[in-house]
């Protein structure tokens, strides 16, 4: 087993059960098989890039609905989650660093990337339709009852 988490010992397409909504993007580089079909997919190097990326995760996301995969759906929607907060982060920070050298968090430019600030209103508009999905919602719920 790995320092990183038991997470690698599971293949939660065979064993969804086991799978844990988390808060925030926990899970995106551990989770498995999901983090080997979706991480290939993201990228938030600029609008053009978002704009791809998005709409190929929101793809998987249909894909994963329409095969009643809850935790590929979650897993889906915090790639898309997760574009969106990097690429934020880029659009405030300068060279996408948040914290100095002393770990003091710096003070966010509006915008020191407007590139970057695009790609994530694009992510945004995915990871927002994911969430707001009826479909999402109720899979949830069943997860959380089982």
């Amino acid at each position: 087993m790995s320092d990183d988490g038991p997470e690698y010992d599971i293949d939660f397409r065979d064993h969804p059960e086991k799978y844990e909504i988390g808060r925030g993007e926990a899970g995106v580089f551990k989770v498995e098989p999901y983090k080997s079909e979706l991480l290939p997919l993201w990228s938030y190097a600029d609008a053009a890039a978002a704009r791809e990326s998005a709409t190929a995760i929101y793809e998987q996301y249909e894909r994963y609905r329409d095969d009643d995969e809850f935790p590929g759906m979650d897993m889906a929607r915090k790639y898309l989650r997760m574009g969106y907060t990097r690429a934020m982060r880029y659009a405030k920070y300068p060279g996408g660093r948040k914290y100095d050298e002393n770990g003091d968090e710096r003070e966010p430019h509006r915008w020191a990337d407007r590139d970057k600030r695009a790609a994530a209103l694009v992510f945004q508009t995915y990871w927002t339709r994911v969430r707001d999905d009826d479909a999402y919602q109720r899979a949830k719920a069943a997860h959380r009852e089982r």
